[in-house]
């Protein structure tokens, strides 16, 4: 079933950690599996990167600890090795970390150098987004990753049912657009022409970390718009090439859209207001962060919204 939830506040940031928690909570029924964030701070001229060395669920057996101290220095050596200047910040998990580097290079040969590190597996690399995601609800997800008072501008999530793949934090929302920066996506709703679109683009160099077709369309959207593509024609474009049943958001350094297909099965409810955009699944998200009187409506069929800061 899961559910999505996207807010922006065009006047300027606010705790969108606090409220992007709320709104998920409220629908944690949606999807009990795990939780994930797409954060967008305040811009920065380091790269943050966010990765994890190893899974929530992975077996901690008497080495655990061992293996991953020597994957977190070997991360650090290779940072280092290009002249990034580091600092490491972990989560009160053992195996999430948030770094911010010094870098201007290829995100790809950035990525893939990390990625080589057995276990690493890179979730989002931006100037401003940040994404967060494990499993177990909002609530338990933001106290591990301290997003209360997380200041930004907009941001999207998701909680998520596991239908198709395993309760990992490779199958959790919100998915980055490797190896673009500060594009991400969340999505309820199915592809039925996945596997020709992920095979089409890792022609095209692009690699994916999970089975989940919410990163085939990050990763579109990525590539359209690399072609030259603005952000509300490269999502129309994607309601002619990707065939299913689906609604899905996507967050970039300054905009935050929303596409519906063609049957709009798959619910979304939506309020606006000259400085806010709030959009959820359920409407009790929206109000879980809204305390006054508020008309909401249902985008159309095929529709495809855009707004930016």
């Amino acid at each position: 079933m899961c559910g999505i939830a996207g807010v922006i506040h065009r006047d300027g940031p606010s705790d969108i950690g606090t409220e992007m928690t709320r709104m998920l909570n409220s629908m944690k029924h949606r999807g009990p599996d795990s939780t994930g964030f797409a954060l967008f701070g305040a811009p920065s001229d380091l790269l943050v990167i966010r990765f994890k060395l190893a899974d929530a669920n992975d077996k901690r057996d008497t080495d655990f600890k061992d293996r991953l101290d020597r994957r977190r220095r070997e991360v650090g050596n290779r940072l280092k090795r290009i002249g990034a200047t580091v600092e490491l910040a972990d989560s009160d998990t053992e195996y999430a970390y948030r770094v911010s580097v010094n870098y201007d290079g290829d995100l790809k040969a950035l990525t893939d150098m990390l990625e080589e590190v057995p276990g690493c597996e890179v979730l989002s690399i931006g100037h401003s987004l940040e994404i967060i995601k494990d499993l177990g609800d909002s609530n338990t997800v933001a106290q591990q990753y301290h997003l209360k008072g997380f200041s930004g501008t907009h941001a999207i999530g998701h909680v998520r049912m596991a239908t198709e793949s395993d309760v990992d934090i490779s199958g959790a929302h919100p998915y980055w657009a490797y190896p673009y920066s500060d594009i991400a996506v969340v999505h309820n709703g199915q592809l039925t022409n996945y596997f020709h679109w992920k095979r089409r683009l890792e022609r095209m160099g692009a690699r994916f970390q999970s089975e989940c077709d919410s990163e085939i369309i990050a990763v579109y959207l990525a590539q359209k718009m690399s072609e030259g593509l603005d952000l509300k024609t490269a999502m129309k474009q994607s309601l002619e090439d990707l065939d299913g049943v689906f609604t899905y958001m996507v967050v970039t350094k300054d905009s935050l859209g929303v596409a519906k297909d063609e049957m709009a099965a798959k619910p979304l409810v939506l309020y606006e207001s000259d400085n806010l955009i709030v959009m959820t699944s359920e409407e009790v998200a929206i109000r879980a962060i809204i305390d006054h009187e508020i008309d909401t409506y249902d985008p159309f069929e095929s529709e495809v919204l855009v707004w930016s800061l």
